[in-house]
């Protein structure tokens, strides 16, 4: 599992960043590449990485600001260039699938694949299989706006093959049924419960990803005991009535949530143009005095959620 920051700024693109984009690698275990939020030449920003448009299957928005959806139409039309690509999904508030299917109507856009989309009215889960979970909450913006948590499930532990040493077993099926934690039979009437050769349930990884908003109860939700938080910070720490007033957060109030609610990494993002060089280096100042485990990224920063111990 992998976090590749394609578009780091807010508003606008910048020279020293792009507007919101992030990829989740999922390739080791799903073999998929998720996006969250799609500024404007997003597909500018994957050709710069190893991303295969056709790996992406997912995409989750977060509210219908143009620096965060802008980027779709091109990279949708894009990905129908890559050969037999198979469907995509895209979640996010009403109105976006009206603003995509537009789009690629008025400019005539052929989309070689299926594309569902799954808007999204109020919180809870909004996907599900046997290895994840993503849940959204709403957060507080001028327009509608969702924060969204993606859970790895828990997977078994290791099989213990000292403690079957005795029994001789063969590699075969019989260690794979225990290995699911299944009762088998050998051939003498012995019955192995696979429950009792299972090392620890490893416990899975958890993301959070946080765009435009004030702080509200509702991050806090959805950052409990996150391995990764990534939160938008549009202001420093001495412009929070600013950040108010624009419905944004600051670097230190990102922190607070971090350090409140057990956050292992805290990345921050979407930040103003105003920052640059040396004030940029100071909002991640200010926000280590009070998570000191917290990056200011860029464009291309790519980083490993390693596995929990």
């Amino acid at each position: 599992m992998e976090i590749q920051f394609l578009g780091t700024g807010a508003g606008q693109p910048s020279k020293q960043r792009n507007v919101s984009s992030l990829a989740l690698k999922l390739l080791d275990e799903l073999n998929e590449v998720w996006l969250f939020d799609v500024g404007e030449a997003t597909q500018h920003q994957i050709l710069k990485t190893n991303i295969r448009p056709r790996k992406i299957t997912k995409i989750f928005i977060s509210h219908n600001h143009g620096d965060h959806i802008f980027g779709l139409p091109g990279l949708l039309s894009t990905r129908s260039f890559q050969g037999d690509v198979g469907p995509l999904t895209i979640y996010g508030p009403a109105g976006l699938e009206q603003f995509v299917r537009t789009s690629l109507r008025i400019s005539k856009t052929k989309i070689s694949y299926p594309i569902h989309f799954i808007e999204l009215t109020e919180s809870g889960v909004v996907f599900e299989n046997k290895e994840f979970k993503v849940t959204c909450d709403k957060l507080d913006h001028r327009v509608p706006c969702f924060g969204y948590r993606v859970e790895e499930k828990s997977r078994p532990g290791e099989l213990l093959m000292d403690k079957l040493a005795p029994y001789h077993l063969p590699n075969g099926p019989i260690l794979g049924e225990l290995k699911a934690g299944k009762v088998v039979k050998l051939e003498d009437g012995t019955e192995l419960n696979g429950k009792d050769f299972l090392g620890p349930e490893k416990k899975g990884r958890i993301v959070t990803i946080i765009y435009d908003t004030r702080a509200t109860d509702a991050i806090r939700k959805l950052a409990q005991n996150a391995d990764v938080l990534i939160h938008e910070a549009t202001f420093n720490g001495n412009e929070s009535k600013m950040a108010r007033a624009y419905y944004h957060s600051t670097a230190d109030q990102a922190a607070r949530v971090a350090k409140d609610c057990g956050v292992k990494t805290l990345y921050l993002t979407h930040v103003s143009a105003r920052y640059l060089g040396a004030k940029a280096f100071e909002m991640q100042k200010q926000a280590r005095k009070i998570f000191p485990n917290t990056f200011l990224v860029n464009d291309f920063d790519d980083f490993d959620i390693p596995l929990r111990g």
